[in-house]
């Protein structure tokens, strides 16, 4: 079973991935155009051998004669065995080419492909790690997520109850309506809890 797999909204799985060199594998995106977000992971069926990772780039098709252009999405590695990375924003962002990568290194060897490719380079993570993303691909798992969404509810949370006041405070402002402090912290409560669950609740 292959190492890799990748998903393409509303396409099946794909794990078929070509070897072009004993550390860089690469997989072709057929109408690359209309794709939006790629994800790729590991299949689980083995794991990067210890100290090492995959950075993950993407390259549009070139026409013939011109060097192919690498972008780095990001990372994969065995602490982050998968992740989402969009594609759409690259389409026209020439100043986002990574022209320092084993892919490049590659040169002739790489022959020309009429499709979209990503790729992934087997490196020590000491080296993928301190590497810099293309602009706006936007790189996201679910930890990632939750973190997000967990700030974001407390931020909301601890504006709101700034806003608290006592029953007299609003006797003498008639014309506002209050909500119950109480009902606040239960939201708060219950949003949390069901994020822990299942941290894509919120999409039912």
């Amino acid at each position: 079973m292959a190492m890799f797999g990748m998903i393409v909204s509303g396409r099946l799985v794909s794990t078929s991935w070509d070897q072009v060199s004993p550390t860089n594998c690469v997989a072709e995106i057929p109408d690359a155009d209309s794709v939006n977000h790629v994800v790729i992971f590991l299949t689980g069926s083995t794991p990067f051998p210890a100290g090492l990772g995959g950075a993950v780039y993407f390259c549009w098709p070139q026409p013939a004669g011109v060097e192919q252009a690498w972008m780095l999405l990001g990372t994969i590695s065995n602490n982050k065995p998968s992740a989402i990375f969009r594609v759409s924003k690259l389409k026209s962002a020439d100043e986002n080419e990574n022209m320092t990568n084993s892919f490049m290194s590659l040169g002739t060897g790489m022959p020309a492909r009429a499709n979209a490719m990503v790729g992934i380079s087997v490196e020590p993570l000491t080296s993928i790690e301190g590497q810099t993303p293309a602009a706006q691909t936007e790189a996201a798992t679910v930890s990632n997520f939750m973190e997000f969404s967990q700030k974001m509810v407390e931020n909301l949370f601890n504006y709101a109850t700034s806003f608290a006041v006592s029953a007299g405070d609003m006797r003498a402002r008639p014309g506002e309506t209050f909500v119950p402090f109480s009902s606040l912290q239960q939201w708060y409560t219950n949003f949390e809890r069901r994020l822990q669950q299942n941290p894509n609740f919120w999409r039912k």
